[in-house]
């Protein structure tokens, strides 16, 4: 971790400002816009009207200390991500009680996808796996880091740092632009041009939806589809968390191979509840959830991969359907021949 107190006596505010955009929130909170940006935090403190200091309800030592302590707190660099190589999923028990008898491990750029009937259990394990279960959550399961049991101490350092999940719901509460939504992640994550990450992310999450946006448009009036496309981008491009939890992508309205194609380029763990049979095999593996348990483990077979060709065929039939009614079109035999996919249809 940067000692943030000795940055505030070495390094000018100029170039704290240039290097950590966010702490152009401090300055701002602590009503400091005045003091000299050519010098150091602590010589323009000492250079400034101490009676003006005073009067902020302050003095010098504790304004470094406050700073050092805000720095800490919203900084993630590079060289602090939390990095592992596997995790392991210890079985618990079904509903009924019985013994989940299951030992799996998953590492570093492995996809599973997690299926099974509504209300079987799917969620709750990526709930065990979010809160890095230790045999307390109704299912009993335990969950190991590159091999082991964290204790609760380490459980709570990996706090946030460990996953990122994109949730079935995404709703914003506050009424930020796209651009401003962007922009104070890009800088709470401390990245090196928050400008360009803005860019890309932006780019990114319109090519995911199915409606554009622009970047002036509140998140607060953005579609489903649309909020979901932006936090993909968002967790692909600026989330440092190495486990990726998704639940059921399918029914954002997103272009969802290439979402999953995005989050998965960066050698993450991704675990996704899908009831897609085209998100389901292009997993590494799936997970079959039955009766709150783990039922069964399947590796993705080169058969079931041509059978995926098949299925992507189909895919877009039912794609270029949708967009036919999107658009206002007639759903007739006629323009169902042009869909593509079907050799023949018959009403």
């Amino acid at each position: 971790m940067h000692d943030f107190y000795e940055i505030a006596e070495t390094v000018s505010i100029e170039e704290i400002l240039q290097k950590y955009p966010i702490a152009a929130d401090f300055f701002e909170n602590m009503n400091l816009g005045e003091l000299d940006q050519k010098k150091p935090l602590a010589d323009a403190l000492e250079m400034a009207d101490q009676d003006w200091i005073a009067e902020l309800g302050t003095d010098v030592d504790d304004v470094l200390e406050q700073f050092a302590d805000f720095m800490v707190a919203l900084s993630s660099p590079e060289d602090d991500v939390f990095r592992i190589g596997s995790i392991t999923i210890v079985g618990g028990t079904y509903k009924d009680g019985s013994p989940e008898d299951v030992e799996l491990t998953v590492r570093t750029g492995e996809v599973l996808s997690i299926v099974g009937p509504t209300g079987s259990g799917k969620s709750r394990l990526l709930g065990d796996i979010e809160c890095i279960a230790q045999g307390d959550t109704p299912t009993k399961r335990k969950i190991m880091i590159d091999g082991v049991f964290p204790d609760d101490e380490m459980r709570f350092e990996l706090e946030g740092q460990l996953v990122a999940q994109l949730s079935q719901n995404m709703n914003f509460v506050m009424d930020l632009s796209v651009r401003e939504f962007l922009l104070m992640h890009s800088k709470s994550r401390f990245c090196e041009d928050p400008e360009d990450i803005v860019a890309r992310c932006f780019e990114c999450a319109n090519e995911l939806a199915g409606e554009k946006f622009t970047m002036d448009v509140k998140v607060t009036q953005l579609s489903g589809g649309q909020s979901r496309a932006l936090m993909i981008a968002d967790t692909a491009f600026m989330s440092s968390s190495p486990i990726v939890l998704i639940d059921e992508i399918e029914n954002a309205g997103i272009d969802r191979k290439q979402a999953i194609k995005i989050l998965t380029k960066n050698d993450k763990i991704v675990f996704m509840s899908t009831h897609d049979p085209l998100l389901a095999l292009s997993a590494d593996k799936r997970i079959v959830i039955r009766n709150g348990g783990i039922s069964k483990i399947i590796e993705t077979t080169e058969e079931e991969r041509l059978s995926q060709a098949v299925i992507e065929k189909l895919d877009e039939t039912l794609m270029n359907i949708r967009n036919m009614l999107r658009h206002g079109e007639l759903i007739t035999p006629d323009n169902l021949q042009n869909t593509g996919g079907i050799d023949e249809i018959t009403l």
